[in-house]
């Protein structure tokens, strides 16, 4: 282990598995305030919705994030391809892992909200559909993650598939629950909330939410991608000296 922190202390790249401090305390005041204003502040009376509005605090901004993760995963991807490293690799995975936890969450969310709005927490709603079909595409990415021993092999494959999970989640999210019929706000025909929504006081909780579970998103992602650097840098050791 003094080996390992030796290691550590003398790489220029350390700074670049972390996340800076100052980011990490505005994710935590963002989300604390995003919490406590979401439950306690008034919301707009909106037919059928009523309290249960709030989950828009939670479910949409989720989403958002989970989103913005996949993009970086996506980017990193893309750029493995063009410029393979084992560096490179880890932040594919580890953004699509933790963008891949808040689309779990997100859907979630959206099904105890359905269950208040609709009735039940699943309707085969076109959007509802479109998000679990796309987090069941990244979930084939890990399973051919896992499937393949050939390090190069497995980190390049993915990168692949991890584009085409990418490009298959837009249409699914964001395009077809459009052309269909569909319950879901900003979809099938359906206003979206700032198209109804009279009361501008939402989008000061809304944004912040946003933005908070982004930045916790990254705050776990680069968590992840040094714990994996550390265990690399732990087998690297004891290959050297079983050599």
């Amino acid at each position: 282990m003094a080996q390992l922190r030796r290691a550590f202390r003398g790489s220029p790249r350390k700074s670049r598995f972390q996340m800076k401090t100052w980011l990490k305390l505005t994710a935590i005041a963002l989300l604390f305030y995003v919490h406590i204003a979401g439950l306690l502040f008034d919301v707009p009376r909106l037919n059928i919705l009523n309290e249960t509005i709030r989950a828009l605090y939670f479910h949409v901004p989720m989403w958002f994030g989970m989103v913005l993760l996949f993009l970086i995963s996506f980017i990193y991807s893309i750029r493995y391809l063009g410029k393979p490293s084992p560096e490179t690799d880890r932040k594919v995975v580890a953004y699509a892992n933790v963008g891949l936890v808040l689309g779990i969450l997100g859907i979630l969310t959206g099904m105890l909200w359905a269950n208040y709005t609709w009735g039940s927490p699943w309707h085969g709603d076109p959007k509802q559909n479109g998000a679990a079909i796309a987090l069941l595409v990244y979930l084939a990415y890990f399973v051919l993650r896992g499937s393949l021993d050939n390090e190069e092999q497995r980190a390049r494959l993915s990168a692949v598939y991890n584009i085409f999970a990418f490009a298959a989640m837009i249409p699914l999210i964001f395009i077809i629950p459009r052309m269909t019929s569909s319950m879901h706000p900003g979809s099938g025909g359906n206003p979206g909330f700032n198209m109804y929504d009279l009361d501008s006081s939402m989008r000061l909780i809304f944004y912040p939410a946003v933005i908070g579970w982004f930045l916790i998103g990254l705050w776990i992602a680069s968590i992840r991608i040094r714990i994996k650097t550390i265990e690399e840098k732990i087998l690297e050791l004891e290959d050297g000296k079983s050599a």
